[in-house]
């Protein structure tokens, strides 16, 4: 018998208690039973997103959250501007794409953040701009972006900013209503800790506004559909129940000692990561540390290592601990650590255990030990334990 760990940035292990929601019997949705389920998990979505304003739970992935967005706060005609720090920043210009909208992507080489002046660049050449469309933390880089000097400059300027917070919504401090947010979204499979399945998202007074007179088409994501019966505790279709009882156990779980220990934990479990990493001579792939994002750490494939794809397939296959690789142009060129969500000291300990036997099996020179030892001297002094 082989345990397995997963450390992937989504989805992301669930607590045993969560899972034992999900085996209770099926409720109707059309019930009281069910309005008082919603009713408290409408409660804590607006804590969790630090928001007054409703917190739409939508029956889709994180990409409907995403596509959600952009229907409901364009029209045909706009032109809008994306940033692109990877993999999942490129998804909000295939969007436009896919809408006949016109897009001004800002793209950087994978491990460069966006800085504030390029987006101050682009809106100044498009002051007419639908909205600036953006990742709070790219996740198949490791990146993090400027989200409070970028919301700024949209506050300043009079355009959106729609926020895709993914992989960074209860890992880092993201206040929507403190910060002038005007959309941001999250999934359920990443710091949530429950299975895919559910997307969040929530508006500000300003984006309701321009909502009500967009003209993209949309059907099953109108969001004043879903506005009007959630605020009744129902959903415009039918949801998905099960999720929706777990989201509210996990939501208790997340919340129990406020937000900020939360932040703590997620900062202090990615620096003993990105200790841990150079520890064994690995090199992270965020240009800057400043960058790296708390939720997932990125690292180069040494070159030491002829083949940066076993990395990933022998922590699998030999040691139960799944990570994931690089997409696309990243393939075989970096792997992927997560720790946020229902993630650990030891957790972290165990991955980077597998992850220096698996580099002196691929030939890379590691001294035994070093990669934990150094994780766990931040664990330490940072006092995680108490």
């Amino acid at each position: 018998m082989k345990k397995t760990y997963l450390l992937t940035p989504g989805p992301t292990p669930i607590p045993e208690s969560v899972q034992a929601e999900f085996a209770k019997p099926i409720i109707h949705h059309r019930t009281p039973e069910f309005e008082k389920v919603f009713a408290s998990v409408r409660i804590q979505l607006k804590t969790l997103f630090q928001t007054k304003q409703e917190v739409l739970t939508l029956a889709a992935t994180g990409t409907g959250a995403m596509d959600a967005a952009f229907v409901n706060v364009c029209s045909p005609g706009d032109t809008v501007i994306t940033l692109n720090a990877g993999k999942f920043g490129e998804r909000w210009t295939k969007i436009a794409e896919a809408y006949g909208v016109k897009a001004i992507e800002i793209k950087v080489e994978p491990g460069e953040s966006i800085s504030p002046t390029q987006v101050e660049e682009a809106i100044k050449k498009y002051p007419n701009a639908r909205g600036v469309f953006f990742q709070a933390s790219e996740t198949s880089t490791g990146v993090k972006l400027p989200v409070k000097a970028i919301v700024d400059l949209c506050k300043q300027n009079n355009i959106l900013s729609i926020v895709d917070a993914i992989t960074a919504c209860g890992v880092f401090e993201l206040p929507m209503d403190a910060w002038n947010i005007d959309v941001l979204i999250t999934g359920s499979q990443k710091a949530l800790m429950i299975p895919p399945g559910l997307a969040f998202i929530a508006l500000s007074d300003h984006a309701w506004k321009i909502a009500s007179t967009a003209k993209l088409p949309k059907y099953y994501f109108d969001l004043h559909k879903e506005l009007k019966m959630q605020v009744k505790n129902q959903t415009a279709w039918t949801p998905a129940i099960s999720l929706i009882q777990g989201l509210e156990h996990a939501l208790d779980i997340m919340l129990e000692d406020g937000l900020e220990p939360n932040f703590k934990r997620h900062d202090i479990l990615a620096e003993a990561t990105r200790a841990g990493a150079k520890a064994l001579g690995l090199e992270l792939l965020a240009k800057k540390e400043s960058d790296s994002s708390t939720a997932v750490t990125a690292v180069r494939v040494p070159g030491s290592v002829k083949d940066g794809k076993q990395i990933p397939k022998l922590m699998r296959e030999k040691y139960g601990v799944i990570i994931t690789g690089g997409q696309e142009e990243l393939e075989g060129k970096i792997f992927r650590l997560s720790h946020f969500g229902y993630c650990g000291a030891f957790d972290i300990t165990t991955g980077l255990s597998a992850l220096e036997m698996v580099l002196r099996e691929l030939g890379h020179k590691v001294s035994p030990g070093a990669g934990v030892a150094a994780a766990i001297s931040i664990i330490e002094k940072r006092g995680l334990f108490t």
